[in-house]
């Protein structure tokens, strides 16, 4: 159980804490940038286990979530058109678009598939010469290697039948936005791990500088987590902003080379609008010229789709931190995870998804209640 077991040690825990509580002196404010931090924060109810002077604002790393409306509305197009085969992971299907999501288009009778690798979807468009596969790429920096081989690999093939339909966004410019937001309060950031260990760290320093604020990378276990809070507060009090590693057993400073090469040579940076938040400059890849033939954007001419949020969905200021989910109105009544309004309240990593599987309507829920909401976070088919 080696990194399972050895990161959630409840001595180590303690000690971690009391040593964040003998070094806080004044209030921070820290934003964990990834939706799995903030599920393993609030799973193991690590904010509420800190001092007082340490709040932890939930950032707006869910690629499920920043996904805009129209790329969704986009998807459901596509999805719906005869002599296609969707494919998407799990977790987009319950995504509400305008007026339906993915779920209710496979019920109307269009081909929608779960896999589990963007080269499932392409086996399934070697198999299926007469179909259209389509694969949903979305993500961070974490998936866009294996998106990006895929596209490769259609070449290599002489696949003509397979396209991506790309949402891909970028963590560094997201950064920077809710760094030059007039209502930003972020003092420091804990940087995912996960994005890290593909792209190393060289786009943060440079970041931490600018905006003086301490960036350390971290993992997703408790253990990870409080020690990245730990460094972060101890930053803070000595006035100091750099980058800090505490997930040296994943990340590397030059992150995965072949990786970066291999979205290099598929993708290109572009400007791109997140969900809730608006367009934040070059922080999204899309398809090079050279592989835009497999860009399915273009492919089913759905360039042109505009759309707008529902009013009472309070996600946008979620993501940038500005409420915590319970300051919604909408929360836990109008908007639940059968009837959701926005993404975060129905993605795997969203904050309102978090808050209301683990009851944080209440200081402590009982067994029953979380049991109830896992239920209802996973229901029975």
């Amino acid at each position: 159980m080696k990194y399972i077991d050895e990161f959630n040690d409840p001595a180590l825990a303690r000690r971690l804490l009391d040593e964040i509580r003998a070094t806080a002196t004044r209030p921070w404010a820290l934003m964990e940038v990834c939706g799995g931090q903030t599920h393993s924060i609030i799973r193991h109810g690590i904010d509420q286990l800190l001092p007082e002077e340490v709040e932890l604002i939930h950032g707006p790393g869910c690629p499920v979530c920043v996904t805009p409306l129209e790329v969704i509305d986009k998807a459901l197009e596509i999805a719906a058109r005869p002599g296609v085969i969707f494919c998407s992971f799990g977790d987009m299907l319950r995504v509400p678009g305008t007026g339906r999501d993915l779920f209710r288009v496979k019920g109307e009778g269009g081909d929608v598939r779960v896999v589990y690798s963007p080269l499932d979807a392409l086996e399934l468009a070697r198999r299926n010469p007469d179909r259209e596969v389509v694969f949903f790429a979305i993500g961070f920096e974490t998936t866009a290697p294996a998106n990006a081989m895929a596209v490769h690999q259609a070449r290599r093939l002489g696949l003509t039948n397979f396209s991506l339909l790309v949402s891909h966004v970028r963590v560094p410019p997201a950064v920077e936005a809710i760094m030059t937001a007039p209502a930003c309060r972020v003092q420091g950031f804990l940087a995912a791990g996960h994005v890290c260990s593909v792209m190393g760290t060289a786009e943060y320093p440079e970041l931490a500088e600018r905006h003086g604020v301490p960036i350390v990378v971290t993992g997703f276990e408790p253990l990870d987590i409080l020690e990245g809070i730990r460094l972060a507060v101890r930053q803070l009090e000595r006035g100091e902003h750099r980058v800090e590693n505490a997930y040296e057993r994943a990340v590397r400073e030059d992150g995965n080379p072949a990786a970066v090469r291999m979205i290099e040579e598929v993708f290109e940076v572009t400007d791109r609008n997140w969900r809730g938040i608006g367009c934040i400059p070059s922080s999204g890849w899309r398809l090079t010229n050279a592989f835009r033939a497999y860009d399915a954007e273009y492919r089913f001419d759905v360039t042109g789709i505009r759309t707008e949020e529902p009013e009472e969905c309070r996600s946008g200021e979620v993501l940038q931190g500005l409420i915590k989910p319970t300051e919604c109105a909408a929360f836990g009544t109008t908007c639940t995870p059968r009837t959701p309004l926005g993404a975060t309240m129905v993605s795997s990593e969203g904050a309102c998804a978090a808050y209301y599987l683990y009851r944080r309507m209440n200081d402590a829920p009982t067994p029953q209640a979380a049991r109830a909401a896992r239920e209802e976070m996973n229901p029975v088919a």
